[in-house]
């Protein structure tokens, strides 16, 4: 049986009516690199119900992070959700996963594609100062449908620039692109999928950036499957080549979310 771990969640925070967010206690034993995920969960009817979560804080803080939707019929999110600050919660003791930095080939330019609750795993990254040494420009984009599911944006926008050890390089080096689809959100442009932004060129535009190019440019991609099937195909056919945990790419997606 799966080695499995308790934790005690410190802090719940519910972003809107379909996503929310939360921490918990770590132990000091439980060790991740950024980018990586985690079974958690709770007990039911005596038995430990599990689902994959990617670990939003980075690896160097003392709490665990997660980003979670919303599901009313969901076995794991339908109880998951009315957690409180006391309950424990349940993880395995192995973090794992493919959507980790190291699987990339050096670049200049680091992007970082989510929709949904696909920013988990980079809410890790952009907090990583390493990366900052590592890239020229992180560019951060998120797709949502709605304005209240960009969450994070506080953390992104103020938290992270203003940070006493690395704020610097934030301030230089992140850029952050959010795009709502379904509903008015600042310009034209703001209001396109990810897919659309990148195929046209509109994304590195807006940004004042070169269009992308395999020999310096990476791309770490998370979200629904479709939408990781178009960029993985938009990306192949500009020369892009796809990491695996055995040989390092230009772009990276975490291959156990992918359907098969």
């Amino acid at each position: 049986m799966r080695s499995t771990i308790a934790e005690k969640v410190t802090q719940v925070r519910h972003w809107n009516d379909t996503l929310f967010s939360f921490k918990t206690t770590r132990q000091r034993s439980f060790t991740f690199e950024n980018g990586q995920f985690v079974m958690i969960g709770l007990e039911v009817n005596d038995k430990p119900l599990l689902r994959a979560y990617s670990i939003a804080s980075a690896n160097y803080e003392d709490e665990l992070e997660f980003f979670s939707i919303k599901v009313p019929d969901g076995a794991l999110t339908s109880r998951l959700q009315h957690i409180e600050v006391g309950d424990e919660v349940i993880m395995s003791t192995r973090p794992t996963g493919t959507l980790v930095p190291g699987h990339l080939l050096p670049g200049k330019r680091l992007y970082l594609l989510s929709t949904g609750t696909g920013l988990a795993p980079f809410m890790s990254v952009i907090k990583d100062p390493d990366i900052y040494e590592q890239y020229e420009q992180v560019i951060l984009v998120h797709g949502v449908r709605y304005v209240s599911e960009l969450a994070y944006q506080k953390e992104i926008g103020e938290d992270l620039p203003n940070n006493e050890f690395f704020g610097d390089w934030v301030k230089e080096k992140l850029r952050y692109y959010p795009t709502v689809t379904r509903e008015p959100f600042r310009d034209e442009d703001h209001q396109k999928r990810i897919t659309e932004l990148l195929e046209s060129n509109t994304l590195t535009r807006k940004l004042g950036l070169p269009d992308i190019d395999p020999e310096h440019d990476r791309f770490m991609l998370c979200g629904n499957d479709a939408m990781l099937q178009d960029l993985m195909t938009i990306l192949n056919e500009r020369g892009f080549s796809k990491a695996t945990s055995r040989k390092q790419g230009s772009y990276v997606i975490e291959q156990a979310f992918i359907e098969k």
